[in-house]
């Protein structure tokens, strides 16, 4: 119990770091394309969005974790209720299972994410500070 508590602190601190990168992102301005070329590359999301996208995915994987443990431990309850001790077994098996696969992609997902975002924020300050000269 104590490490499911754990768990959920950890992806809501997660989740609240992501939120917060997302609203510090500043839109850069992007440059005009040539006349008579089309652009067919999508623009690369900010660091902060990225970050924010992150904290979604996890809140979602825990989301969809949680679902899947209730309907384990509901298919247990009805189970227990009609005498069935190893269709119980199975049935909460089966929700832990889903569940711990959920959190496990939705975290993985977003760590991914977060890490994209905080690389893009370290290349922002790097490209900030290579335009700043020191005069001694």
């Amino acid at each position: 119990m104590r490490s499911l508590l754990r768990i959920v602190c950890l992806v809501a601190a997660i989740a609240a770091f992501g939120i917060y990168g997302r609203g510090q992102s500043n839109p850069s301005p992007t440059p005009a394309s040539a006349p008579g070329k089309a652009s067919h590359a999508s623009p690369k999301p900010e660091p902060g969005k990225e970050m924010g996208k992150g904290g979604e995915d996890i809140g979602k994987g825990a989301a969809k974790g949680t679902e899947d443990l209730a309907k384990g431990t509901a298919g247990m309850v009805g189970n227990l209720a009609h005498g069935d001790v190893g269709g119980a077994g199975a049935s909460l098996g089966k929700g832990v299972g889903g569940m711990t696969k959920n959190v496990a992609v939705g975290t993985g997902k977003g760590m991914g994410k977060i890490g994209k975002g905080v690389g893009g924020e370290f290349k922002k300050l790097g490209h900030k500070s290579s335009h700043h000269t020191r005069t001694t």
